[in-house]
């Protein structure tokens, strides 16, 4: 177990805006959330600068349905694990004592295997390299 990356805090934000959660700061009283996630294969400026508000401005915003902030996330004591009901990322402590309740506990339609999943965007020119590279292998090996 190691504690959550800034990377892994950010990829964890992104999956949940993407089923309408949002980030509170109660401080501002202001609920922060991107109406764009990604732009491409990456975050998208909206995206961003949301980030840097939520990591710059204020040390209470927590996603809704939650009770870590976002810098606890930060901290050494918490990590993201994938939750065993809807496959996606939740805060844990360290000590390995998962929340009661999963954040998605609030959405009443989800998980739903009917849609697709929120994902981290794919680089398609990549993944498009990476199965025609494949292709021709198996086709080498025929």
């Amino acid at each position: 177990m190691s504690m959550a990356s800034t990377e892994q805090v950010k990829q964890y934000l992104a999956h949940w805006f993407q089923l309408g959660k949002g980030v509170v700061c109660p401080k501002r009283q202001e609920r922060i959330y991107p109406q764009v996630i990604f732009k491409e294969h990456h975050y998208s400026t909206e995206f961003e600068e949301c980030w840097q508000k939520i990591i710059y401005t204020d040390a209470d915003c927590y996603l809704e349905g939650t009770d870590q902030t976002i810098q606890q996330l930060l901290s050494p004591a918490w990590e993201l694990i994938d939750c065993p009901r809807c496959h996606l990322p939740i805060p844990i402590t360290m000590t390995g004592v998962p929340s009661p309740i999963c954040i998605c506990f609030d959405l009443s339609n989800w998980p739903n295997d009917k849609l697709p999943s929120p994902r981290m965007p794919t680089n398609s020119t990549n993944h498009l390299r990476c199965l025609l590279e494949r292709l021709r292998d198996k086709k080498e090996d025929n």
